[in-house]
């Protein structure tokens, strides 16, 4: 079995209304349907872009006006997934349920189906400035091309969690990002490649790049995409599929073989799903 995977680097800068977004979504969509992806990751808090349409004044919108905009997100996501056959995870969105904002991602399938995951760990940042609140339970997702999870950003660097998706069946994780810097941003891609090697799976990651002016906490923005594998004899040796340029405007491509999963966790140089000492610490299964 295999997939093809695209990641979007997705640039932020101010616009003006809806359509804006909609068209630059649209623009990245394509350029992966060009490619003939089976998925298509976009980052985390990418739809903050919308705050910066501003109110009748000119400032900014505040994060609990998102939420507003969670219908149309879905429409166009979910159109844009019929349209091309192909399944795209539309990053992230802010939604609110009973008065509560939540940082949740969103899988939309070509048939019209749409899976949810809210961020689990949240940030202090997030809960400082935004009040969010955080998921209480792990999905995984199947599909016609294999089963997956996703993972927001912060929630990658808890391995606890990512035994979880894996111990459930789950090959490949997908972890939007938003990091404002260095420091942020490899301790996110770091521990994609730890989780790559303690699970055997595949991650695929990106954020956001450019800059919001006009909004708190999304002036800055370091971000890159890539698409990691294991570090054993069949993957590249670095565990690098592809990488974007960092903070480019841009969409990178790659083919993903989960038969080779299969492989190194039977006959790999080292096993360490196998191995498991599940004697000695919780079997996340």
């Amino acid at each position: 079995m295999k997939m093809r995977v695209s990641a979007v680097q997705y640039h932020l800068h101010s616009i003006r209304n809806f359509e804006e977004f909609a068209a630059q979504v649209e623009h990245y969509v394509k350029v992966a349907q060009e490619f003939e992806a089976d998925f298509v990751l976009f980052p985390e808090l990418f739809t903050t872009q919308l705050m910066s349409i501003g109110d009748e004044h000119g400032k900014a919108l505040p994060i609990d006006a998102l939420p507003s905009y969670t219908d149309a997100y879905r429409e166009l996501f979910q159109g844009l997934a019929k349209q091309t056959g192909m399944h795209i995870i539309g990053g992230t969105h802010i939604t609110s349920e009973e008065g509560k904002l939540y940082n949740t991602a969103f899988l939309f399938y070509p048939d019209g189906r749409i899976g949810e995951q809210k961020k689990l760990h949240i940030t202090p940042t997030e809960v400082k400035e935004w009040n969010m609140g955080a998921g209480d339970s792990l999905q995984v997702f199947d599909t016609d091309k294999g089963r997956i999870a996703i993972l927001v950003c912060y929630d990658v660097e808890f391995p606890e969690i990512v035994r979880m998706a894996r111990a459930r069946g789950a090959d490949v994780l997908f972890a939007p990002s938003c990091t404002d810097d260095r420091h942020g941003f490899h301790r996110v891609r770091y521990t994609c490649h730890a989780r790559t090697i303690e699970n055997q799976i595949y991650v695929v990651t990106t954020g956001t790049v450019g800059a919001l002016p006009t909004v708190d906490f999304m002036r800055a923005n370091f971000g890159q995409a890539a698409v990691i594998t294991p570090n054993d004899v069949p993957f590249p040796p670095k565990g690098l599929l592809v990488e974007g340029e960092i903070n480019g405007d841009m969409v990178v491509t790659a083919d993903l073989d989960l038969d080779l999963l299969t492989l190194v966790r039977e006959k790999g140089s080292v096993t360490t799903w196998r191995d498991r000492r599940t004697d000695l610490y919780t079997d996340w299964a």
